[in-house]
């Protein structure tokens, strides 16, 4: 038990909350139970990832990089799989037969079962001449709900050299009945010229490549961003490329650079896109500081309702920018496929310009009742390096959202363990699954997940 005020709760959601609360302002006995996902001796494990199998809701994988330990030393890449909705989870590490370097990884089901889980795969960079150098982005797939995964197959790789340099991938599955592409896997990332380059001629833009055959080979990548951003991996570094294909298999991806927020679309399957337009100013830019970690970030999440609810097809981005002063949760929406955009929301509820923070968010569009579900870390009660989560839910379209805190005691954060740039979140038919990477009583980072349960398309809490 734990007392949670919001201190600026509009009365929307103050209504809604009270059919979810007996006060918001007396302690709250939280509906959610919190789980450990990572082994008791993970090194620092980071940049988590989940998905829920629409096949079967009660199977759950996710992913993350940790620390190794001889004769695996280096940053690896882990599958976690779950057989009861995320109650126990067994660990099953990314096969490395090369010995690099992994991370960045991102996992997603396909509506057949299938799960597929990107990663990078690299060695050599910020070298100057490397005795081994690779770069590149490795997919795997697995058809027993992440128990074990096949070979991995590159969606690019580069022998003998880091240049360029790919880097954050995002991944979607063509989950819409009705899409003529239905099962195809997209893929978006950031390639480096040069990672980390401080030359003005350096540049970074947004590649592209997908699936048709079930993840076993990938098109060539094509590079769909008109503009440039520069190799510094910084705010005018463009990144953040999440894809999401809407009910008649359009593919949408925005990503955040010097620009802004830029809308890409895609009206064949990805084979072309149209021109960029730039969505919304991200002031602050999606690369920021706060206390106790070497740096947070508000890089955005595209997302699409393929429900049957009334918002079906509607076209979500959530992103944190610093347009009141200090951090905030913001989503906005379009209901034609990016031609107009409703004005941004704000998602955290605590004072507006509260010198508060809130970095790291994720978002999923439930496919069945269509609710928006977002994870974001959040500083609106504690000081300093003292950090909690949220998890924020809409079922208006995302016009207002419920902030629920998640029940993970708060925790220090330590610039001197690497945090990594990322949180992540699935919802399905209601459940609602929130991972993060969080401090432990040892200082030493763990991998946990939230289990929520709603009534679906409501803020009823199921227990």
């Amino acid at each position: 038990m734990r007392l949670y005020c919001p201190k600026n709760m509009r009365l929307t959601n103050f209504l809604i909350a009270l059919a979810v609360f007996t006060s918001v302002c007396s302690p709250v006995i939280f509906a959610q139970k919190v789980v450990r996902v990572s082994d008791p001796d993970a090194i620092n494990p980071a940049e988590v990832t989940i998905a829920i199998n629409p096949k079967n809701p009660d199977n759950v994988v996710a992913a993350s990089f940790a620390m190794g330990r001889p004769p695996r030393p280096r940053y690896g890449s882990y599958n976690y799989a779950s057989m009861d909705g995320g109650q126990t989870w067994k660990t099953i590490p990314v096969a490395d037969p090369k010995g690099l370097t992994q991370g960045d990884d991102a996992v997603y089901f396909g509506n057949d079962g299938t799960a597929y889980h990107i990663h990078l795969s690299f060695i050599g960079i910020r070298v100057a001449r490397p005795p081994r150098a690779e770069s590149g982005m490795l997919v795997e797939s697995s058809l027993d709900g992440g128990l074990t995964w096949g070979e991995s197959v590159a969606a690019i790789n580069h022998l003998n050299s880091v240049i360029p340099f790919e880097d954050k991938p995002g991944i979607v599955v063509d989950n819409a009945p009705q899409s003529r592409h239905k099962g195809t896997v997209y893929l978006a990332w950031t390639r480096f010229d040069i990672y980390g380059s401080s030359d003005p001629d350096c540049h970074s833009h947004i590649y592209f490549t997908r699936s048709t055959d079930g993840g076993k080979s990938f098109a060539m990548p094509v590079r769909i961003s008109d503009g440039a951003g520069d190799c510094r991996d910084s705010d005018n570094t463009v990144e953040g490329a999440v894809p999401a294909v809407a009910p008649n298999g359009d593919v949408y991806i925005v990503w955040a650079g010097p620009l802004g927020l830029v809308f890409k679309k895609s009206t064949d399957g990805g084979l072309t896109f149209g021109k960029e337009k730039v969505i919304s100013q991200m002031p602050g830019g999606w690369d920021f500081s706060v206390a106790g970690l070497e740096r947070a970030n508000g890089m955005p999440i595209t997302g699409v309702d393929l429900s049957n609810s009334p918002n079906k097809g509607t076209l979500y981005v959530n992103w944190i920018d610093a347009r009141n002063g200090d951090p905030d949760v913001f989503v906005m929406s379009s209901k034609d496929g990016g031609e107009t955009w409703l004005p941004p929301v704000r998602v955290n509820d605590d004072p507006v310009k509260n010198g508060k923070e809130q970095f790291f968010t994720w978002m999923s569009v439930d496919p069945i009742d269509g609710s928006v579900n977002i994870v974001f870390y959040d500083r609106r009660d504690t000081e300093g390096a003292m950090t909690r989560l949220v998890l924020a839910r809409s079922i208006d379209g995302g016009k207002t959202f419920v902030n629920y805190p998640i029940d993970q005691p708060a925790f220090k954060c330590d610039s001197g363990v690497f945090f990594g740039d990322y949180s992540g979140i699935s919802a399905f038919n209601g459940r609602a699954l929130p991972i993060f990477m969080h401090f432990d009583q040892a200082q030493k980072l763990a991998v946990s997940i939230a289990l929520f349960h709603f009534k679906p398309g409501t803020q009823e809490r199921i227990d």
